[in-house]
């Protein structure tokens, strides 16, 4: 059997043996209205991913797709406010009978991310995605700053899904909606 096989088969029992790792599936809201949640959400803090680690004025904008999947755009600044938009193109897929409230995120074919919304305001001004890892978490809303309370708040819903906070990190937001473009 040559090398690249043997990692393969490494690959693929390491991933079969993590389906029972006993971490419990974080819980998703009851129903997420799609169209409604469509458009632009400002990253107001998040446990971040490698990329978004010094991100500045990061906006997730969704869009449906005719196929009924989830045309995503990820913008952001690396640094700075003055430092060029980097954009994502994730594709979300909505899972079955979820209620529209957990998806496979793909940002490399055939990888798909779990993606879970946790928490939605009932005006959809707010939303809190997670993963069952409680590994990353992103808080968002549809203007690019909240309350301090708000914001507080959203920390002790994490904190009650079993995140830690101490990787949160407050994103830098401009107060005018016209730099995030």
């Amino acid at each position: 059997m040559n090398t690249s096989r043997l990692l393969l088969l490494a690959c693929v029992t390491m991933v079969a043996g993590c389906s029972g790792t006993g971490i419990k599936p974080i819980p998703a809201v009851a129903t997420v209205d799609l169209p409604r949640f469509m458009g632009d959400w400002y990253v107001i803090a998040n446990i971040p991913s490698f990329p978004e680690r010094d991100a500045y004025a990061a906006v997730e904008s969704y869009a449906l797709r005719p196929d009924g999947r989830v045309q995503t755009t990820f913008r952001y600044r690396k640094g700075s406010f003055t430092a060029p938009i980097k954009t994502m193109h994730p594709i979300g897929t909505v899972r079955p009978r979820s209620g529209n409230a957990i998806w496979g995120m793909q940002f490399i074919w055939p990888i798909k991310a779990e993606y879970v919304i946790v928490y939605l305001a009932p005006d959809y001004s707010q939303t809190i995605i997670g993963r069952s890892d409680r590994d990353y978490a992103w808080v968002m809303a549809r203007t690019p700053t909240i309350s301090d309370a708000d914001y507080q708040a959203n920390l002790q819903r994490l904190r009650a899904l079993g995140y830690s906070l101490e990787n949160v990190r407050k994103v830098p937001q401009l107060e005018s909606t016209t730099g995030n473009r």
